[in-house]
């Protein structure tokens, strides 16, 4: 039995998951560049500048990786579980209000309790699945897809240390790169999600300022 069996056949990120990951990692590396005093800054600073913002983005990738796999496996777990709550239902109506349950809203409204009945008993005939999802090649691809978008969005915003003469100069070429790819990122979600792409690439502006800015307050 395949381990996608609970979960519909998808890219190995979603937009909405790939925007979520460079947001993540933008906002993690403006806390560190942000945070930089260009005030008598040398080679010396600017180099441990860079090493720690692109450790940090390092560290953080490889967390939300593994916190990808472990989202994986939850979501087939819930899978499972929901499979055997429908099969070990004492009645078909309680049967329909699990499949309800484990499906979209706006889909579940629209499904009849005919339809509901035909889905209950073709649950009930698939062979019983593994009770330990394991991961699959997709589900490792997308975690390493994961660690670099969050690293990636590191290396757009601290190339100008590398590559411009004085650091007044290039914070602010890279604060005018990270805001680019704020917007960028929030237009993008807004053709996604349905809502204006302008607004949603400012609101993305504000919010990732907001988020760095609040980081930075409280020690990060």
């Amino acid at each position: 039995m395949s381990d996608d069996l609970f979960g519909p056949s998808r890219r190995l990120l979603d937009p909405i998951e790939r925007i979520s990951e460079i947001l993540f990692g933008l906002v993690m590396v403006l806390t560190t560049t942000c945070s930089f005093s260009v005030g008598g800054a040398g080679h010396t600073e600017v180099r441990q500048m860079l090493v720690g913002a692109l450790g940090c983005n390092l560290a953080w990738g490889l967390i939300d990786a593994i916190m990808y796999l472990m989202a994986r496996s939850s979501e087939r777990g819930r899978g499972v579980l929901a499979l055997h709550a429908v099969r070990n239902a004492v009645d078909p109506i309680r049967a329909h209000r699990v499949i309800a349950g484990a499906m979209p809203p706006l889909l579940a409204s629209a499904m009849s309790p005919s339809a509901f009945e035909s889905l209950r008993r073709a649950l009930k005939d698939l062979p019983e699945p593994s009770t330990l999802p394991r991961w699959t090649k997709d589900d490792l691809l997308a975690s390493v897809g994961v660690f670099l978008l969050v690293v990636g969005a590191t290396l757009p915003v601290v190339l100008p240390f590398t590559f411009v003469s004085g650091p007044i100069r290039a914070l602010r070429i890279s604060n005018a790169i990270a805001i680019g790819m704020l917007f960028l990122s929030g237009y993008v979600f807004g053709r996604y999600s349905g809502d204006s792409p302008w607004k949603m690439g400012l609101a993305m502006v504000a919010l990732g300022s907001a988020m760095v800015g609040l980081t930075i307050a409280l020690g990060g």
